[in-house]
């Protein structure tokens, strides 16, 4: 059963990333990728033999920290 998306199609599904797209949004090597999601500092999801980030998880991951005001 195949399903197509009409153009009116609503993307609020989460996005997930590839281990490789991860490393190049974090400036990071993908072993350190490996390291954080083993570590559970960004979870991740596991399909077959590779893993899948969310996008969302990485965004906040790599968001400036907000300074406390005085």
């Amino acid at each position: 059963m195949s399903r197509e998306l009409s153009s009116d199609a609503r993307f609020d599904d989460p996005r997930f990333l590839t281990v490789a797209e991860v490393a190049l949004l974090m400036r990071v090597s993908r072993m350190t990728v490996y390291r954080l999601v083993h570590a559970g500092e960004l979870p991740a999801v596991r399909f077959g033999r590779s893993f899948r980030v969310p996008e969302a998880a990485v965004l906040k991951a790599i968001e400036p920290p907000i300074a406390p005001s005085a």
